[in-house]
This record gives structure tokens, C-alpha cells and sequence, in this order.
């Protein structure tokens, strides 16, 4: 079971930063419990909580605000949000067809 994954910027967290990972949390154990973790995070200049997965999906919540799941076109660094896990899951598959 693999279970190392570096944690960033979230020695302390406050309120909403904790209450945003945990929305995180709560997303990640209804829609990806069985995908790894590969990083968890705050953006202290976007005020975005993160929890990065290893299959490209990162969940993410702004000031303990619904979670968001978004998408990265590493080809271009365009970033897609979606309010739905599928709707990501479906540009996710989109843009490695369209680079494969």
C-alpha cells in the first residue's frame, strides 16, 4: 500500500482552510478512495485547499467552499473545473485521446 505524499503549506491550518481539506477529504473517500494521493496542499495565492491525485484529478475547495475536481492540460497548462467527478473524469479521458 503506498502511502507517501508530500503536504504543503498547511503547518496550521485555519478555519476555512480546514474545513475545505475536509470537503476534500469527503470527496476523495466517496469518488477516488482507491486512487493515490500525490500531493495535499494550500495555494496561498489562489486560497485554494488541494488533495492532488496521481490520475491527474485534483480535488479542491476555495476558503472551505464546495469542492471543485480539476483537470490540467499539461500540454498547454490550461486548467478545467468541474462541480461534478465525472464531468472531470470525461475531459480527463478527452485530452489523453486527443494526445495519444
Amino acid at each position: 500500500m503506498k502511502t507517501n505524499y508530500s503536504i504543503y503549506n498547511l503547518e496550521t491550518p485555519s478555519f476555512r482552510q480546514a474545513k475545505g481539506l475536509s470537503k476534500c477529504w469527503m470527496a476523495y473517500a466517496k469518488h477516488y478512495s482507491n486512487d493515490y494521493i500525490f500531493e495535499i496542499g494550500y495555494n496561498s495565492k489562489s486560497g485554494i485547499i488541494y488533495i492532488a491525485l496521481e490520475n491527474n484529478i485534483t480535488i479542491c475547495s476555495k476558503e472551505g467552499r464546495n469542492v471543485k475536481f480539476l483537470v490540467t492540460d499539461f500540454e498547454n497548462g490550461e486548467e478545467y473545473k468541474f462541480k461534478n467527478h465525472l464531468k472531470a473524469e470525461e475531459k480527463l479521458e478527452e485530452l489523453s485521446e486527443l494526445y495519444s
